[in-house]
């Protein structure tokens, strides 16, 4: 047996044998780089005492990496149908693991962002690669299986990544995050090489370069505006942003239109099952990635739990996201996507309406149900979508169809966040002003509350130490015998100690509201999300976009290889 697979995947007249073993390896890819986000969410705490980050500087530490890899992907998915499938997948293998190590050796807040930006790039090579050597390697009878576990894979990756960062950091710095990505990737790279087949596309023209650049613009600006304006105020930057991807996108679509080789022809989003498909993709991560971002925060800081624990009690979602995925491999085929998509969809909004119940006397069991619904859904939902997107490209657009799945993701991922987080921050500073009014706290310490829930526990456990200090004095006062002073001293540090009890409480509180309210706000969004995608998806098989019969009759091969 050779080494080194390197019989391409089209020219074998039969199914791969090994093509299980080169899925492990796709999904030990896809793993790293969706845990590359969500594990950043509990180290975050430790790399900002450690920098000393701003709220600014650690959003771009976070969002440094969505830029590149949302933008990027159309074009990078687009270059690797052209010229070597595995070969993106190695490539960004190699990038993601530089910007690691870069990552874990750098004590700057701009030379953390620099290297997320640069695992980004990496993520972009990587996630469209994985999606598209999955479709070339698998006989289209057993895709809907593969890309169910491709699925339950990125589920999982969600509630993996605080777990493993967790772990990590019980004995490790805030750095360790970054390094287990190497041996991660080193690992997936020989994999790739010995059980990934090589794969491209059979018939593939020049690069529609300037289509491909033209949704860098558009794509980068807009998810740049979505991360600007909500956090940072609809400024300069921001505007400026919503301009560019605005302009981007009309000139990226009529420029479409018009070529005879698109990178992706866009008269694809006027079937209703590629539109819906794509739209409930969008729709379900923004919930997800919302209610990840503040339901991480309130295990952390409201109920108290350190990082490992708080991993651990984020499984829930992950075992379910494979009960959800095992579901819908039995279910679709028999009812069809419109029902399960549907019925996933449904399970996510009344996940999220059920944390409307969240309040300051909620503990973890009144999670538990929501976080189950939640990866319920997940499976359910997003395989279904993600076969039917995939199914929508011939042959030599397999990584551009995987682009779109994922750019879909990636988009609605990042709403999520900004819409969401906005509103969490706005919801949480206004009952805090609310909580403390009348507490005589200065407007210096309520305005570094009111920053976000950490700021806030940071605020009432400052003032606990001066109370400590107060008492600390007293006592000393006590005991040179000036009993007077120490009195005054003791009473001030009773006073403090109130205070900061009442500020912990009032911080608790204040987000625990805000979180019900914020959750609210995406149940709405999420269900209207649903009628809409009910009313697009069509019954049963319809609706599928067909490649036009000219393109079709200059490919013959392509029809082959699309019914092998």
């Amino acid at each position: 047996m050779r080494l080194v697979m390197n019989e391409p995947v089209e020219g074998m007249d039969r199914p791969y044998a090994r093509r299980w073993w080169a899925l492990l390896v796709l999904c030990l890819s896809l793993l790293i780089i969706v845990m590359a986000n969500t594990a950043l969410t509990v180290a975050a705490p430790d790399m900002t005492q450690d920098l000393g980050l701003s709220s600014a500087d650690l959003q771009w530490v976070i969002d440094g990496y969505t830029v590149p890899y949302a933008a990027l992907m159309l074009l990078l998915g687009a270059i690797g149908d052209k010229y070597s499938r595995r070969g993106a997948l190695i490539l960004g293998l190699v990038v993601f693991g530089g910007g690691a190590v870069a990552g874990s050796l750098v004590d700057s807040s701009t030379g953390v962002i620099a290297a997320r930006a640069v695992m980004g790039v990496g993520a972009a090579l990587i996630m469209p690669a994985t999606l598209s050597l999955l479709a070339a390697t698998f006989p289209r009878e057993e895709r809907a299986k593969a890309i169910t576990l491709w699925t339950a894979t990125a589920g999982l990756a969600i509630a993996a990544g605080p777990l493993v960062a967790g772990a990590l950091l019980e004995g490790h710095g805030w750095s360790s995050t970054f390094l287990i990505n190497v041996p991660v990737a080193a690992l997936a790279i020989v994999g790739a090489l010995v059980l990934v087949p090589p794969s491209r596309a059979a018939h593939h023209d020049r690069i529609d370069h300037v289509g491909g650049l033209l949704s860098v613009v558009w794509i980068g600006s807009l998810v740049y505006m979505i991360i600007e304006g909500p956090h940072f105020g609809w400024g300069v930057k921001a505007v400026t942003a919503a301009v560019v991807a605005g302009a981007g996108l009309v000139a990226f679509v009529v420029w479409e239109l018009r070529h005879p080789r698109p990178v992706v022809d866009v008269r694809r989003f006027a079937h209703r099952r590629f539109a819906g498909s794509n739209l409930a993709v969008a729709l379900f991560f923004l919930a997800v990635f919302g209610a990840f971002y503040y339901l991480t925060q309130h295990l952390q800081f409201v109920l108290g739990y350190d990082a490992l624990d708080t991993g651990v009690r984020m499984l829930p979602l992950a075992g379910a996201v494979f009960v959800g995925s095992a579901l819908t491999g039995y279910l679709t085929p028999r009812i069809g996507m419109k029902i399960t998509v549907t019925a996933g969809m449904v399970g996510g909004t009344v996940a999220l309406a059920l944390l409307t119940q969240v309040d300051a006397a909620s503990s973890y069991g009144d999670l538990v149900l929501p976080l189950t619904l939640l990866g319920l859904a997940i499976g359910l939902a997003l395989s279904p979508c993600t076969d039917a997107i995939m199914g929508a490209f011939p042959e030599a657009e397999l990584g551009v169809g995987g682009a779109v799945n994922d750019t879909s993701l990636e988009l609605g991922g990042s709403l999520g966040i900004a819409i969401l987080g906005s509103v969490l921050a706005s919801s949480y500073s206004a009952h805090l002003s609310d909580a403390t009014a009348g507490s005589e706290l200065p407007a210096g310490a309520l305005s570094a509350a009111q920053d976000s829930v950490g700021a806030g526990y940071a605020v009432a456990q400052g003032i606990g130490d001066k109370a400590r200090q107060l008492g600390e004095q007293a006592a000393r006062a006590g005991h040179a015998g000036n009993t007077e002073k120490a009195a005054q001293l003791k009473a001030q540090s009773d006073q403090l100690v109130h205070g900061a009890q009442r500020m912990a409480d009032a911080v608790g509180s204040s987000f625990s509201d805000a979180v019900a309210h914020t959750s609210l706000i995406g149940a709405v969004i999420l269900g209207v999300g649903t009628v809409l995608v009910a009313v697009l998806l069509p019954r049963r098989g319809g609706g599928h976009p067909q490649e036009a019969p000219e393109r079709v009759a200059e490919e013959p091969e392509l029809t082959a290889a699309a019914t092998r």
